[in-house]
């Protein structure tokens, strides 16, 4: 569990991604999923028959068991990462905790995959595309990518909204090979016309596209509205409005409205197979490796 506020003063992903999915695997060896690190570890099953040229006798030492290594020529994935860098991804405001996390998440994703040889992306987008890499899984590529995970946890916030639902449409056309497409976001767009967002996604899926969506929120107060009773004044990231309220003068209301919302998201989620997971910013980045590792592994 990294400390958000903190994280921006290591000022290098690489470094942090890594310790981040190293951590994670070492808790794997721990527990009952071993399948999840042998495979993790660019090992497969020999097969009766194939070439020992690439048996991993070190491996079939420790474990009795012949693995085969995995190149390059194997992979057999590609995966495109989006991440939402709208006004709304830099809440809360004193550690920036959303989009902190998501490139951090993201970064650890792109080192799993370097280290499966899978093909991976990197797409940031608000109003429109602004990063985005080709689809490669060479170790010049995958440290590209690392530099501008970078220079995006650098940049200061901008005064952009959303449009999730014009990007993952834009993205769908230019997608022409089936590939994984993971999504960092609020996914706060229009929740009052929440159909057109709805479309977006199916149109990921009806190009045959794996879509994994985690939707990143602060729970405690995005959610919950967990505010002391007092004065507030709340300001909208996006659009700068401001409304002066005590908490009490507007949860309810406020918690029905973005509690229907993603209620409704979740439900569409499931309705076009789409893996939707809840990424709360104060519960750490396990059960996002979890939820990628158990797609990868489909």
């Amino acid at each position: 569990m990294l400390d958000l506020a903190k994280i921006r003063e290591y000022g290098n992903v690489e470094f942090l991604a890594k310790q981040l999915v190293e951590g994670f695997i070492t808790g794997l060896h721990k527990s009952p999923f071993h399948g999840f690190s042998v495979e993790f570890a660019e090992h497969r099953l020999y097969n009766t028959g194939e070439s020992t040229r690439y048996i991993d006798w070190k491996v079939f030492a420790k474990t009795d068991r012949l693995y085969v290594k995995r190149y390059e020529e194997e992979t057999n994935l590609r995966c495109h990462l989006l991440i939402d860098t709208s006004s709304s991804m830099y809440y809360p405001e004193k550690n920036n905790g959303k989009i902190v996390f998501s490139t951090l998440a993201a970064g650890a994703l792109a080192y799993m995959l370097q280290k499966q040889r899978d093909a991976v992306s990197l797409l940031s987008f608000s109003d429109k595309i602004e990063i985005q890499t080709p689809v490669k899984s060479t170790p010049s590529h995958i440290h590209k990518i690392f530099m501008d995970l970078d220079t995006l946890l650098k940049k200061p916030k901008p005064q952009k909204k959303t449009s999730v639902v014009d990007t993952l449409h834009e993205i769908a056309e230019k997608i022409h090979k089936r590939s994984l497409v993971v999504i960092f976001s609020d996914m706060f767009d229009d929740i009052n016309n929440s159909e057109r967002l709805f479309s977006a996604m199916q149109h990921l899926r009806h190009n045959l596209h794996e879509v994994l969506l985690f939707h990143v929120i602060d729970k405690n107060t995005e959610e919950d509205f967990n505010f002391e009773e007092r004065p507030y004044e709340f300001i909208d990231l996006e659009t700068g409005e401001k409304v002066k309220a005590q908490p009490s003068q507007v949860k309810e209301q406020y918690q029905s409205a973005i509690k229907g919302f993603y209620h409704d998201l979740k439900l569409k989620c499931g309705q076009y197979k789409i893996d939707f997971i809840e990424a709360d910013i104060n519960q750490g980045f396990n059960p996002i490796l979890s939820a990628f590792l158990a797609k990868r592994r489909k």
